[in-house]
């Protein structure tokens, strides 16, 4: 980079032919601006410019530096503004993985919203769950419920929702309603993994080895099942907001919650391109105008 530096102040040198007023210019001193110029003859080997006590002068040599000087910052310069250009109108591609609940759910509006605002992008979506490796899958950006268990990978957290437990009314009227925590234990659970649950009102925590004849890791499946009357599943306001509203599901233990879940963005390493910077951006700005 310093030969950069020093080619520009040469160049500036030689547009007004003298060393006082580039200094002015550039906002540096004198003695400054002396003493690299003398280190770029040094490195060159060249004198480039004949110095006298009323001007500065270019040599042969600094014609001809001088020339290829203005063509190199030319195309830098433009360089400069291209890039720019593309953080500002992005271009490409975008590879997505994601599981297909979260994006039916949570994302299309997004997603759809945020093509307007870049129509030069375009996306490939892989929806699953399951936390591949994203060098070998060609995976962008994978948007995931919990953080990676891979190390490597950068997570960037977008959204914690607060998970509550649902059940039909059918069910409901057939097994009875649970006045506690403890009574889960009585109950057929709709699991998305076969861990505990944590149970919390704010004031206590509860931790039941809960069971029942479904385990999924997907939670419209477990909605699905629940709505057929076969037991009382976690789950986020958003997913069951319809069927709360058409009385399909009733919010069991209303004031008791499971362990909130965070959804991550992760990518490989921090620095990103220009395409998927506007996209994390662009989550993070809307996730958190939900939540």
């Amino acid at each position: 980079m310093e030969i950069f530096k020093n080619m520009s102040l040469f160049v500036e040198i030689a547009k007004v032919s003298s060393f006082s007023r580039a200094a002015a210019i550039l906002g540096l001193p004198n003695s400054t601006v002396s003493r690299r110029i003398a280190d770029l003859e040094r490195e060159m080997g060249l004198r480039l410019f004949k110095r006298t006590t009323r001007r500065v002068e270019l040599t042969e040599s600094g014609h001809l530096y001088f020339k290829h000087c203005m063509r190199l910052l030319q195309e830098a310069q433009f360089a400069y503004e291209e890039v720019a250009n593309i953080q500002a109108n992005p271009i490409g591609v975008i590879r997505v993985s994601m599981p297909g609940d979260l994006a039916v759910i949570y994302l299309i509006d997004m997603f759809a919203e945020f093509t307007m605002l870049y129509p030069n992008l375009q996306f490939v979506f892989d929806l699953t769950p399951k936390h591949d490796d994203m060098v070998s899958e060609a995976v962008d950006v994978a948007i995931r419920i919990g953080p990676s268990k891979d190390q490597n990978l950068i997570a960037r957290p977008l959204a914690s929702f607060s998970v509550g437990l649902y059940a039909s009314p059918d069910y409901l009227k057939l097994r009875g309603e649970p006045k506690h925590p403890q009574d889960l234990l009585q109950h057929d659970c709709l699991r998305i993994t076969e861990n505990p649950w944590v149970l919390n009102n704010g004031k206590e925590f509860c931790t039941l080895n809960v069971t029942g004849k479904f385990v999924a890791n997907n939670p419209g499946m477990l909605r699905g099942l629940a709505l057929k009357g076969t037991g009382i599943f976690p789950a986020t306001q958003k997913l069951v907001e319809a069927d709360i509203n058409e009385n399909k599901l009733i919010r069991v233990l209303p004031k008791w919650s499971t362990a909130p879940v965070t959804v991550y963005a992760m990518t490989e390493t921090r620095l990103v391109s220009a395409k998927v910077r506007v996209l994390l951006d662009f989550l993070s700005d809307h996730f958190s105008k939900i939540y």
